[in-house]
């Protein structure tokens, strides 16, 4: 099968990412000492640099992780919760019924830095200041700026100049868009950079130490009040048309750190897929994978109308079950058990016909989930349509610029420790920059309801239900493959389609990225204004002809995309001390190194 780049190869280690520089960083720990961990960390602090279209310091990031010395898969949640001011009625007393999809008011706590954090700490080798020196270089230097983030930034150039001008002054120098390939550094954010480390340092020479002073510093210290000050201080112009002032407080950030759960599995075609559990869409790719074992995958064309009609439809399913059962466990009860259970899923297989379903069919368990009003959804989303371009956390494959999406980190090490990480959120377009820090904070709020009832409802101290879905796999009991994408919604479409090439037709790591891909946009989204569309399929315009009309005869809305506009995934696989990695094309800046 022809592939835009090698599947690499080697026996030292592979770093994959959705960004050149990130993955050269994350190699270059490896290459000093580091392990996997070190690396990870690397990657991620300067993709806030050379992504900041994609992710930032005010942001969030799930990693699931595999620690060899302990023999042992965490899943380390980076999602902040919801402010202590974040309830129903204050958004309610505002006019809204929806929380905005950018501005103060959709912030939740800023949780990446503590997830780097506390994997730097308990799994890490290297000093802060070692795995941060590539991304303060690029902060204090510049990076290059790929296409994506120019074209972002004209999407919100109106916004900066006229409303947020502290955004304006760090992503318009000289007062205009930058050009693709010019060096855009962030001066705010390499003086925050410098600043933690030198609070680090005076705890002492320890390594745990100075981590442990890094984190008191923005979660307690002057990154925290400084927050505490902006969102108190200022209203910002959001998507509402209005100015808000923000909920978050230093004290909700005092009151919050990362931690780690056990990730969920399942077993499918000789591997078993790990994922984080419901406060996260990543149960929705093991149901899927549940749905779809009772099919002869391995006998359909992959570029055929079969293998896109039978995936299609039971993502359907599998998200209408995110929608009413998913939530964070810590407040709501999610029947995780049954959802994956081979009776449940046999009996929501029988909904799977020869027609696309244009209805929203989720499950049925007795004292579990709630009512969705999806024809309430689908009328107000098409009342909205085309008026809220610019929001959420679409697909790369849209004509118009993507607004705010994610990225993603993959790392194997010599010593068969993994990483998979889904960095995301404080996008440049999230919000105003915070002057004293540099940066700008999350939206991840508009993911929450302010309906009463629903598992993924506001409440403080709660966790968005987030599109986040980092992934890994084991076969024969041993670690055998980190993987994951950015997209939203499509994280977990795509990266199903991706599983099936790659272990029912038996496609390597690079040929499963590029071989053509698609997604439904069925569900109600997870993003402002929450739109839903029945029976939207958009396929890859390189899926031939057949394929499409066979779709359209079966009920399908079909929307073809450009040739390249479907997912942008990495993987990197390790197979008795043989490692292998790969990244996606599209875009033009995930690469995977390793030797």
């Amino acid at each position: 099968m022809f592939t835009t780049r090698p599947e690499l190869l080697g026996t030292f280690g592979v770093v994959a990412t959705t960004h050149w520089l990130a993955s050269s960083a994350g190699m270059a720990m490896l290459e000093k000492g580091g392990n996997a961990f070190d690396a990870a960390v690397a990657a991620g602090f300067v993709l806030h640099i050379a992504e900041p279209h994609l992710n930032g310091p005010g942001g969030d990031m799930p990693a699931l992780i595999y620690d060899r010395a302990s023999d042992s898969y965490r899943m380390i949640c980076g999602q902040g919760v919801a402010p202590g001011g974040a309830t129903i009625e204050h958004y309610r007393g505002l006019g809204l019924d929806l929380i905005p999809g950018n501005g103060l008011l959709a912030t939740v706590v800023p949780g990446a830095f503590d997830a780097y954090m506390l994997m730097l700490r308990d799994y890490g080798t290297m000093t802060l200041e070692e795995v941060w020196a590539p991304a303060i270089h690029y902060a204090e230097n510049g990076a290059p700026l790929v296409g994506r983030v120019c074209d972002t930034i004209r999407t919100v150039e109106t916004m900066f100049r006229n409303h947020w001008k502290s955004s304006a002054a760090v992503y318009l120098p000289g007062g205009s868009v930058p050009a693709p390939g010019s060096l855009l550094g962030n001066a705010g954010i390499a003086g925050t950079w410098r600043r933690i480390l030198e609070e680090a340092k005076a705890a002492g020479g320890d390594r745990v130490a100075q981590i442990e002073a890094a984190r008191a510093a923005f979660y307690t210290g002057f990154v925290a009040e400084a927050v505490d000050a902006f969102c108190r201080e200022n209203a910002a112009m959001d998507v509402t048309g209005e100015r808000h002032y923000g909920v978050l407080s230093g004290d909700d950030m005092a009151r919050w750190r990362a931690s780690y759960d056990e990730p969920l599995r399942y077993a499918f075609r000789g591997v078993e897929v790990l994922k984080g559990g419901p406060w996260s869409q990543g149960p929705v790719l093991l149901q899927q994978l549940a749905l779809l074992d009772g099919f002869d995958l391995e006998g359909m064309d992959p570029a055929g109308p079969e293998l896109v009609h039978i995936v299609t439809e039971c993502a359907k399913l599998a998200f209408a079950d995110r929608e009413v059962f998913y939530g964070d466990p810590d407040f709501v009860e999610v029947p995780m058990e049954t959802l994956l259970s081979k009776e449940y899923n046999a009996a929501r297989r029988k909904l799977v016909g020869q027609k696309a379903s244009l209805e929203f069919r989720p499950g049925k368990i007795e004292g579990y989930g709630a009512e969705i009003d999806y024809d309430r959804l689908v009328a107000a989303s098409r009342a909205k349509a085309g008026a809220l371009a610019g929001i959420g956390e679409p697909t790369v494959g849209r004509e118009i610029p993507a607004s705010g999406d994610t990225c993603h980190i993959d790392v194997i090490d010599k010593d068969g420790n993994m990483v998979s990480a889904t960095p995301s959120g404080g996008w440049l377009q999230s919000s105003p920059v915070i002057p004293e820090l540099g940066f700008c904070l999350n939206s991840r709020g508009q993911m929450f309801w302010l309906e009463e009832g629903r598992p993924a409802t506001l409440e403080p101290g709660k966790r968005p239900r987030s599109t986040l879905s980092p992934s890994m796999a084991i076969k024969d009991g041993q670690p055998c493959m980190s993987f994951g994408t950015p997209g939203g919604d499509q994280q977990d479409q795509w990266q199903a389609i991706f599983l099936i090439r790659h272990l029912a037709h038996g496609m390597n790591l690079q040929e499963a990225i590029d071989a053509p891909s698609f997604h439904n946009e069925h569900h109600p989204g997870s993003f402002y204004p929450r739109t839903a569309t029945p029976g939207r399929l958009v396929v890859e315009g390189r899926f031939p002809r057949e394929t499409v009309a066979e779709l359209q005869r079966r009920g399908h809305r079909i929307e073809v995309g450009g040739d390249w506009s479907e997912g942008r995934l990495s993987a990197a696989r390790q197979d008795d001390g043989l490692f292998r990695a790969a990244a996606n094309p599209r875009g033009m800046q995930g690469y995977a190194v390793g030797r």
